[in-house]
C-alpha cells in the first residue's frame, strides 16, 4: 500500500469519527421528570424538556440536568439556645421540590448548600424565643414557622419548600434527668390524687348505701311494727266482740279468774308471790254460782306458805271436772271453794304480817 492510500484511509477515519463526535454533541436525550438547561457560546439560550433533542455541536453546551422530583434533605443536629439559655441538638428534614430550572442554576450556585444554612438560621432564631418545654411541645407550630421562612426565601432561587420537620430535639442529658424526675414525680402526684379522689368517692357511695340501708331498715320497723300493733288491735277488738256478743255473765268471770291464779305462783325463781286485790271479790262471785255457802263462824286457818301452782292447777281441774256433773257440782264444789278460798286467804294473811302492810306481797320461802 502506497503512501497515497494510507492517508486516504486516515482522513476516512478521522471524518468518521467526527461525525460520530457530531452526532454525540447534536443528539440528546432528555428523561422523564429531568430538565437540561442549554447555553449557546455562554448565554442561557432555552430550557430543555423531557424527550428527544437536537442541539447544534460546538456551539451548544447543554449543563448537567436537574431532578424536578421532590427531594428529601436531612441535615445533621445543630446545637440551638433556648430562651432559658439551654443547649438543645435539633435534627431537621425538609422536603423541596425544582420548580424553575433555570433559577435554581444560575440565580444560586448550590441551591442544597443554601437551603440547609438558610434552616438552620431561622431554626436558631424561632427557636431561640421559646423556652425548652415550648419547644418540645410546639414542634408544628416551629414547622410552619421555618417552612414559611423557607418558601418565601427560596421562591427567587426556583424552588418550592414543601414541609420542613423537627426530626428530634434532644435537650443536654442532665436536663433529661431531671426531666424524668419531674415526670415521675407527676406523675406520682397525680396517682395520689386519683387514689384520694376515689377514696372519697368510696367513702361516699359507702356512706351512702350505710343511710339508705339504715333508712330502709327503720322504715321496714316501723311498717312492721304499725302491722303488729294493728294487728294485735284486730285480734283485741275480735275477741272484744266475742265476748260481748257471747254475754258472758258473772259466773264464767269467776271461774276464768280462778283459773289465772296458779301461773301466778309459776317459776322457780320468783322470789315474791302477789295476791292480788281482786280476789275477794272473785271468791265472792264464785261462792255466788255454787249456791248458797253456808257461812260459818269458825276462824279461816292461815296457811303458813303461799300456795304453790301445782295446788292451784289441781283445784281448777277438779273444779272443771265437778262442772262436768251437774248432780254433784253443788257438794263438792262447795269443799273446793273452801280448800281454794281458805289456801288464798291464809296466804294473803301471812304475806299482810310478814310485810307489815305491802298489799299482799311478800318474799318467797
Amino acid at each position: 500500500m502506497d503512501a497515497g492510500s494510507i492517508l486516504l484511509l486516515v482522513v476516512v477515519i478521522a471524518v468518521i469519527v467526527f461525525v460520530a463526535i457530531v452526532l454525540g454533541r447534536s443528539v440528546r436525550i432528555v428523561p422523564q421528570a429531568r430538565a437540561g438547561v442549554v447555553e449557546r457560546l455562554g448565554k442561557y439560550q432555552r430550557t430543555l424538556n423531557p424527550g428527544l433533542t437536537l442541539l447544534i455541536p460546538f456551539v451548544d453546551r447543554l449543563l448537567p440536568l436537574l431532578d424536578l422530583r421532590e427531594q428529601v434533605v436531612s441535615f445533621p443536629p445543630q446545637p440551638v439556645i433556648t430562651s432559658d439559655n439551654l443547649v438543645v441538638s435539633i435534627d431537621t428534614v425538609v422536603y423541596f421540590q425544582v420548580t424553575d430550572p433555570r433559577a435554581a442554576t444560575y440565580e444560586i450556585a448550590n441551591y442544597i448548600q443554601a437551603v440547609e444554612q438558610l434552616t438552620i438560621t431561622t431554626l436558631r432564631n424561632v427557636v431561640g424565643g421559646l423556652n425548652l418545654e415550648e419547644a418540645l411541645t410546639s414542634r408544628d407550630q416551629i414547622n410552619g414557622q421555618l417552612r414559611g421562612v423557607l418558601d418565601e426565601a427560596t421562591g427567587r432561587w426556583g424552588l418550592r419548600v414543601s414541609r420542613v420537620e423537627l426530626k428530634a430535639i434532644d435537650p443536654p442529658h442532665s436536663i433529661q434527668d431531671s426531666m424524668e424526675k419531674q415526670m415521675r414525680a407527676e406523675r406520682d402526684r397525680r396517682a395520689a390524687i386519683l387514689t384520694a379522689e376515689g377514696t372519697k368517692q368510696s367513702a361516699i357511695l359507702t356512706a351512702e348505701g350505710e343511710r339508705q340501708s339504715q333508712i330502709l331498715k327503720a322504715e321496714g320497723q316501723a311498717k312492721a311494727a304499725v302491722l303488729k300493733a294493728d294487728g294485735e288491735a284486730q285480734a283485741i277488738q275480735k275477741v272484744f266482740d266475742a265476748i260481748h256478743q257471747g254475754n258472758p255473765d258473772q259466773k264464767l268471770l269467776a271461774y276464768q279468774y280462778l283459773q289465772t291464779l296458779p301461773k301466778i305462783a309459776e317459776g322457780g325463781s320468783n322470789k315474791l308471790w302477789i295476791i292480788p286485790s281482786e280476789l275477794g271479790e272473785a271468791l265472792k262471785g264464785i261462792g255466788g254460782v255454787l249456791g248458797n255457802v253456808a257461812q260459818t263462824d269458825e276462824p279461816v286457818p292461815v296457811t303458813s306458805a303461799p300456795p304453790q301452782a301445782a295446788d292451784l292447777e289441781e283445784d281448777a281441774r277438779a273444779f272443771e271436772a265437778q262442772a262436768a256433773k251437774p248432780s254433784e257440782l253443788d257438794a263438792e264444789a262447795e269443799g273446793i271453794l273452801r280448800h281454794g278460798v281458805h289456801r288464798g286467804i291464809g296466804s294473803l294473811g301471812r304475806g299482810t304480817e310478814d310485810t307489815a302492810g305491802d298489799d299482799g306481797i311478800r318474799p318467797a320461802e
